[in-house]
């Protein structure tokens, strides 16, 4: 039987403290190009119409593993780690297969969630200006959209998003995409979209993915929205 001393408590205490330390640096830092920004706004700011502990979950361990997951895939090619997330993505079918799949999965989540944060922490309401005549020219008014975009968001088959797109024109549309596609798989421009993951809603919505939907409207910055649909235009918006 092993013989436990001051010793080994101290060097078993040392190694765990090294071990907590690294796992923590890793989740913080990860090694890589891209890093995992905080959010913009307090995990509770979209409360009550999503919960500050989905907010920290979703954000905090959902979008950090695809940021993580994407470092640790792109550490297999110099050349692919250079490359924009937006350009790479854009690409995505010239990629090496044997990153390919990893970078769609990691690289999408990655770019999908950094535009989902920024859309909300709002307090909804309506869009107005340039944005306000494209939804109206484009999607029959805010009350058509809103209906129709919920209605594919419902209809997406299991994980999923639902989107809008910006044409070279400014003409908006709306597309669903499975897993964590996106739209810039397409050379597409997105100007929002709303994540139907389960993770996304189901602490407080349980199954009732419509309730959530139909919710999330109240949570949008309708002012940042705007500023992306003039980026948009500009062919400045990148994710």
């Amino acid at each position: 039987m092993p013989v436990i001393n001051r010793r080994n408590l101290i060097v078993g205490a040392a190694a765990l403290g090294v071990s907590s330390v690294a796992s923590r640096a890793w989740a913080q830092a990860p090694s890589g190009p891209f890093k995992l920004d905080p959010l913009p706004y307090a995990p509770s700011k979209n409360e009550p119409h999503i919960d500050a502990q989905t907010m920290e979950l979703h954000h905090g361990k959902h979008h950090a593993a695809y940021v993580n997951n994407l470092n640790a895939t792109l550490s297999q090619n110099a050349e692919a780690a250079k490359m924009p997330l937006h350009e790479m993505l854009a690409k995505i079918g010239e990629l090496p297969e044997t990153i390919r799949t990893a970078v769609r999965n990691n690289g999408g989540g990655h770019a999908n969630h950094t535009m989902f944060w920024q859309i909300m922490g709002g307090s909804g309401g309506e869009p107005s200006g340039e944005l306000k005549s494209a939804i109206d020219r484009d999607l029959g008014g805010l009350a058509k959209f809103q209906e129709d975009f919920n209605a594919a968001g419902t209809r997406q088959f299991g994980s999923g998003w639902v989107f809008v797109t910006v044409a070279r024109d400014g003409k908006l549309s709306i597309v669903t995409k499975p897993n964590q596609d996106t739209p810039l798989m397409d050379g597409q421009r997105v100007l929002m979209g709303n994540d139907v993951w389960e993770h996304a809603y189901y602490l407080k919505y349980q199954n009732r993915r419509p309730d959530y939907l139909k919710a999330w409207w109240n949570v949008l910055d309708w002012n940042r929205i705007g500023e992306r649909y003039a980026a948009a235009k500009a062919g400045t918006l990148t994710i």
